[in-house]
């Protein structure tokens, strides 16, 4: 039988480590000396590695209490596991239950198209053509039957400037604004990963309102986690109450 001791100091040592390869992933993604390929699978260990440390304390927290003795270093390693674990496994679990998709459009039928970002994507990013996978619509109203074209009634021009306003706020990378053509092309980076997600605004007259449909699409990744759709939702809401 392991001492309480050794849990405790295993747990610790394993939760260090945990705790320094999801920086080190963070750190060589966002400087792009490591792919998402590399990135990933880091994260994943490191997830791994936090929880079988947290378990190994909570191994070494019940071994001191039966042998009536400190259960410190097993407190610490356990909640050093739990805090480098726990924000994945989160994630994970909020995503459970989403399409595994990562090109989000509030029109499915005739999504705006990109055409400044094209240039500063690569080969080998997530294509533009909405083919994979084949019922990827489907996915979406499935997954995101709220998203729709906002309609608004104001001026597409007042409607154009707010909207850019927003976007210069998220201080997202702009590619190309177009008040005649009513789009605005521009990048989101994630916070931590700094994961590169493409965003086209269209606004158009329909009618007695001005209608803005959007598309955000992820350069890397078969699923999103939920991430463009959240963006569209926020974005447009935040567009609808800055009108009203």
């Amino acid at each position: 039988m392991f001492k309480h001791t050794t849990l405790g100091k295993f747990s610790i040592r394993l939760a260090v480590f945990s705790g320094l390869l999801t920086v080190g992933m963070i750190i060589l993604h966002r400087f792009n000396i490591a792919g998402f390929q590399i990135a990933l699978p880091g994260l994943a260990i490191s997830t791994l590695t936090g929880f079988i440390a947290a378990l190994l304390g909570i191994a070494g927290l019940f071994a001191a209490m039966r042998q009536r003795k400190s259960a410190l270093s097993s407190l610490t390693g356990s909640l050093l596991g739990f805090i480098v674990a726990m924000p994945t496994v989160f994630t994970l679990l909020a995503a459970s239950g989403l399409p595994r998709i990562h090109d989000i459009s509030t029109d499915l039928n005739n999504p705006p198209q990109f055409e400044a970002v094209l240039t500063q994507r690569k080969t080998t990013d997530n294509p533009l053509e909405r083919l994979i996978p084949d019922n990827l619509s489907q996915l979406q109203q499935v997954g995101y039957p709220d998203l729709k074209p906002l309609l608004l009634d104001r001026p597409a021009s007042a409607v154009f400037e707010r909207a850019l306003q927003l976007v210069k706020s998220r201080n997202w990378h702009i590619a190309a604004v177009s008040a005649d053509q009513g789009k605005i092309e521009a990048t989101a980076v994630t916070p931590v990963m700094a994961f590169k997600d493409d965003v086209i605004i269209r606004i158009q007259p329909n009618g007695e309102f001005t209608q803005v449909d959007m598309r955000s699409v992820s350069r890397v990744g078969v699923s999103d986690l939920g991430a463009n759709a959240t963006r569209i939702r926020e974005f447009l809401s935040d567009l609808q109450q800055s009108q009203d």
